[in-house]
Order: structure tokens, then sequence, then C-alpha cells
């Protein structure tokens, strides 16, 4: 008798029950191909479990390789909610499972204390609220999974077929794993969540004079971004502008430049036919060569690959 692989889907209060489905078929594809493999491969059991006895079905009484937190529809599961499932997630992950969340998954995951001092990703969407509700983690919304050995933690809604292929990967192997992908249509893991997220200034932090400035610089789609011109118009001395703008934004003012123009260049690729350097120059860049290079270090792609990927 081969060796079996349990895995656990959790059924957590808010679950996205699409998800855990999808999951499931998702292995069950790759049992199939594994099975199928010339030499003896594990199993893969897969069930649907909860950590919390009032939540159904109900948690079967075994131990598991990996235990998979969907995303969540709607707001993420409260503090309250999670506690005691965070209790049993410790607790199993005290006994060897590993543990791996998805999109807003990663709320419930961040409650066990585990991803305390951890590096971690979650929907860019969350990325501020998850920041405030957990700042011992390492948060870097850019990536679309991040793979920590015994945690794992993957990004958009969606990421769960990576996050899936990724398990069938390190439990079956790397040609199990493809053919999988094969089969399912489905890029392998691989894939940057920043490529998708558009970005979002942060406006709600109650600086007037750096609000001001934002919205300055969001008329000026970020073209004019020279330290005296955005001091005086927040009327602050320079060094206690860019004190008070990376606070409040948590960027730079050049970075925050930076991502506006990007941001307007995304929108001419995708829906324009000008050439490359004529977007550069239009917004903003002078040089570019330059402009490749802050675009590709913002979005993880040059901007012909963006366009040949997103071109309406």
């Amino acid at each position: 008798m081969g060796r079996t692989v349990d895995i656990g889907l959790v059924r957590y209060p808010g679950a996205q029950l699409s998800a855990v489905l999808g999951l499931s078929d998702l292995f069950g594809i790759a049992a199939g191909v594994a099975a199928k493999a010339p030499q003896e491969l594990p199993k893969l059991r897969v069930t649907e479990c909860s950590g919390d006895p009032d939540v159904k079905p109900a948690r079967p009484d075994v131990g598991h390789d990996a235990l998979i937190l969907p995303p969540a529809l709607g707001t993420p599961i409260t503090p309250e909610a999670a506690q005691p499932i965070a209790r049993w997630l410790r607790d199993a992950h005290g006994a060897g499972s590993v543990l791996a969340s998805v999109c807003a998954g990663a709320f419930l995951l961040a409650e066990t204390g585990l991803l305390d001092g951890r590096r971690a990703t979650t929907h860019w969407l969350y990325a501020e609220t998850f920041a405030a509700r957990f700042p011992k983690v390492a948060l870097d919304p850019d990536r679309l999974i991040i793979d920590e050995g015994d945690l794992l933690t993957a990004g958009g809604l969606m990421s769960w077929t990576d996050l899936g292929l990724k398990l069938v990967d390190r439990f079956l192997g790397p040609s199990v794993m493809l053919e999988t992908s094969q089969v399912l249509l489905l890029d392998p893991p691989g894939r940057e969540q920043r490529i998708y997220s558009t970005f979002a200034p942060r406006l709600n932090h109650g600086d007037a004079a750096i609000l001001k400035v934002q919205h300055w610089m969001q008329a000026a789609g970020g073209k004019e971004a020279a330290l005296p011109v955005l001091a005086a118009c927040a009327g602050l001395e320079e060094r206690t502008f860019l004190r008070r703008f990376q606070k409040a934004t948590g960027l730079t003012s050049t970075d925050y430049a930076q991502r506006l123009r990007v941001n307007r260049a995304r929108e001419l690729l995708q829906f324009g036919q000008q050439p490359v350097d004529a977007i550069a120059w239009e917004v903003g860049y002078r040089d570019p060569a330059a402009f490749r290079k802050v675009f590709h270090r913002v979005v993880g792609l040059t901007p012909g690959e963006y366009r040949q990927r997103f071109h309406a």
C-alpha cells in the first residue's frame, strides 16, 4: 500500500463554496493523473472539514498533510468568529499539518499568530486592512503565492487554482502538476498578483495637507513630482513634507508619482495603439528606457508584454 496524502478543505463561516468544490475537482483530476503514472505515487484523499464544532461538516478525526483556507465572499472573518478555528489550526500545525490560505482566508490564518514575523500575501484589495489588523506579518500583496514551507498564502480570489497546483507539485511531483494544469487549461504557478492590480492610493489618512498634494498629483498624472513644488503645495518644509507624505501614503513621493504614471500607461497600452516610446513621453518620461525599467519594476511585465496580454 502506498502512502495517502490527506488534504482538508476548511469550511469556515463565509468560505467561498465554489472554491471548495473547485479544489476538490482539481485534486481529483490530479489523483487520476497520478494513478496512471508508471511509478507508484501517493494517493490523494480530500475531505471538507471545520475546526468549529458548530459549523458543518464537522472536523473528521484524521491528521491532515495540508489544510486549505479558501477565499471568503464579502468581508473577511472577524476575530471573534476566527478564534475557535484558529486554535484548531494551531494544534494541527503543531502536529505537522501544512496550512495554506487563499485571498481573505489569510485573515483566518493570521489569527493563529503563526504568520507573525513571516511573509504572506492576500488579495491586493484587502492589503491595507490586513496590514492594519496584523502589523507583525510581512505582507507582500504583489506576490500571488508565497511558499514558506509550512505556511502558504495565495493572493487573488481565483488563485486557489495556483495554490492547488502548487500542492500537487509538492505531494505528487512536477509531472503530475503539469499534466493537471494542461487538463484544466491553467497556467502553471508562477504568476504575480501585481500584473492584475491597479494603484489605489490611500486617501483616508486624515492629513489634509498631504491629501491636497495627492489630489494635485492625480490631476497632473504624476508628471510634476519635484520636491520643492510638492512641499510648497502642501505648505510644509521639505523634510517635514517627505516624512508626512510617506507616513500618510506608505510611499515616497517619487514612488507615488511613478505609480500614477504607470497607471495611466496601463490604460494607454490596454486601449490604445500608440507605440511604447510615445506612451512613455505622454505619461511624463523623456527617456523610454527609464519608463520601461519603472514599468517592469511596478507591474512585473514589460510594456510590450503587458499590451500583448491585456490589449482590448
